[in-house]
């Protein structure tokens, strides 16, 4: 059983997570350009590391988890990039990246003999936290098998095939979904709060019917009703994902009609609030544009 671990990222996704690996007993070595973020990780028993491929010198499993495509390439591939280092044998990307960036890395990874899994995961900052995550996971099934202890202690294993690249498709695939609720719920909450509905009541109801979805379930109660805008995902990389689905779309020749005016909407919230925002703000400019918000009513 692997016993020592590496993690690069130590973001809102990866800090968890190495948390948790660490709570299980996995020795792991960490890495992040932020100092700060790494010394949080070793303040739980986390060992630093100077640089990609000095984590990946240290331990044969290594785990990612990057905000973008580039700057996912450059941390597998560049100037002390992990395929650098002397020891790593299998390289699992957590992040989410889109399958073309996921299939170049994995052919250069296997030029160094280096097996490649594709493992991004949905379920936000409180899944990382839990241990509560849906893992895409692609890649060698008899790899990809003996690897679910580790899966197992970041959340549910979901084996997707194996190929590089087809797990990123199944979560550009969910996360556009997830845009799609957000964006529409978006503007029916707002459409029945103008008209005097109780946007508790709207919830509870919607929730009970077929109307239900994650938006209107996790991130209008906890981020939305209370104004506080702080679900844990920005609207950056909400875009970003966005665009990486359209992207692949266009490459396959599949219509995207509804998602591309989902993208519209998202592209006017990245550009009016910016791109480190929450994602959950993007209610505001449909509220900005109706002249209501979506508050409990004044007792």
């Amino acid at each position: 059983m692997i016993m020592e671990i590496g993690i690069i990222g130590l973001g809102k996704m990866g800090g968890p997570i190495a948390s948790r690996l660490l709570d299980a007993g996995y020795r792991t070595h960490v890495f992040d350009a932020r100092r700060e973020a790494v010394a949080a990780i070793v303040r739980k028993g986390g060992l630093p590391t100077l640089s990609p491929a000095d984590l990946a010198s240290k331990v044969e499993t290594v785990l990612v988890s990057l905000p973008t495509p580039e700057i996912a390439t450059e941390v597998a591939l560049g100037p002390n990039g992990v395929v650098e280092g002397h020891k790593v044998k299998t390289y699992i990307d957590l992040s989410t990246t889109g399958p073309r960036a996921a299939a170049e890395i994995a052919l250069a990874m296997a030029q160094k003999g280096i097996a490649t899994i594709d493992a991004p995961v949905s379920g936000g900052v409180s899944g990382a936290e839990k241990g509560t995550l849906a893992i895409m996971v692609a890649g060698p099934k008899n790899l990809c098998d003996q690897l679910r202890p580790i899966f197992g202690v970041i959340g549910k294993y979901f084996y997707i095939g194996n190929e590089p690249g087809m797990g990123q498709l199944m979560k550009l695939a969910n996360n556009m979904l997830s845009a799609t609720a957000m964006a529409a719920s978006a503007e029916v909450m707002v459409m029945g709060v103008k008209a005097g509905l109780d946007p508790r009541i709207m919830i509870d109801v919607i929730n009970a019917g077929t109307g239900a979805n994650t938006a209107i379930r996790d991130k209008f109660p906890k981020a939305i009703l209370n104004r506080t805008f702080d679900y844990g995902f920005s609207t950056g990389l909400m875009y970003k994902d966005i665009m990486l689905c359209l992207d692949e779309a266009e490459r396959l020749r599949t219509p995207m009609r509804v998602c591309n005016t989902v993208r519209q909407l998202w592209s006017e919230a990245r550009g009016h609030f910016g791109p480190e925002s929450d994602f959950t703000t993007v209610v505001q400019l449909v509220e900005q544009s109706a002249g209501a918000e979506v508050r409990p009513p004044l007792a």
